[in-house]
């Protein structure tokens, strides 16, 4: 029951922190969104490690976790963007499709997904091309953002088969290389863009409460993981775009077509069918 709770309180915490990336991102330049948060982020996660006092891990487990920061910044960059030029209850839901990726990986190295996971793959597929086009004046088209969406799948897809390697000398040590590794390069593309003067003091608490809710939910996570099944954790924590799709319905009043609903039903379904199988 305690797992259960932590990884449904991992889910909302993600939910929660991809809206408030995605409208911050909507009047603020992405990177300058993502420089703020992924700080923010890293100095909690790095009082949590100090103050467990866990040790550091090898150079493979750092390499690996450097590489899950680089994955994850650009799946962080894609969604805020694409949920900033379009509708949040779109690309966030597509952006949950990463679940394909570790599931690929698996596949090259050899391994045989069950009925389940393959069920889940054409689940995804099918609902993620659903999902991706709106009605136009002059008939289907592609709806604004899906590109960027697909973008973060893959670059969330890549953080968690690179986050999963890393964690297995220490879960917290490559949360914080990671995060620190995401935190450079978005500070670099900032000061390299010249964007810093578009943050202004009163942007800072929002900003920084989204990398809070990132870091954890991240901890949330691992906490989960190590007191519930590995099969179940994790499709209940693959359901944050629920909350970030409710979030826009109430707060922004985003409607979305018949079509597209079903299409992320069957997207957010086939991200459970991987997960548990």
């Amino acid at each position: 029951m305690i797992a259960i709770v932590l990884a449904l309180g991992a889910s909302v915490s993600w939910g929660v922190g991809d809206f408030l990336g995605g409208v911050s991102s909507r009047r603020l330049p992405t990177f300058v969104v993502m420089a703020v948060s992924q700080v923010a982020g890293l100095a909690a996660v790095a009082a949590v490690v100090a103050a467990l006092g866990e040790a550091a891990p090898g150079t493979g487990g750092i390499a690996f976790a450097g590489a899950a920061g680089l994955g994850g910044i650009v799946g962080l960059a894609a969604l805020y963007r694409g949920m900033a030029v379009g509708a949040i209850a779109i690309v966030a839901p597509i952006s949950a499709s990463s679940a394909v990726v570790p599931l690929a990986v698996g596949l090259a190295r050899g391994e045989r997904p069950g009925a389940l996971q393959l069920a889940g793959v054409a689940f995804v597929l099918f609902g993620v091309a659903l999902t991706s086009y709106e009605r136009g004046p002059g008939g289907p088209r592609l709806a604004a953002g899906v590109g960027l969406a697909v973008l973060a799948a893959l670059g969330f897809g890549l953080y968690y088969v690179f986050i999963a390697e890393a964690g297995e000398e220490s879960a917290l040590w490559a949360v914080l290389v990671a995060r620190a590794v995401s935190s450079i390069v978005a500070v670099v593309v900032v000061l390299a863009r010249r964007q810093a003067s578009s943050l202004h003091v009163r942007d800072v608490p929002v900003l920084a409460l989204i990398g809070l809710f990132d870091v954890a939910a991240n901890c949330l996570l691992v906490l989960a993981l190590n007191r519930g099944l590995v099969s179940l954790v994790p499709v209940l924590a693959s359901l944050y775009p629920v909350t970030t799709v409710l979030l826009a319905r109430a707060v922004l009043g985003e409607r979305v077509a018949r079509e597209q609903r079903a299409g992320i039903g069957l997207a957010l379904g086939g991200v459970a069918l991987i997960s548990a199988g």
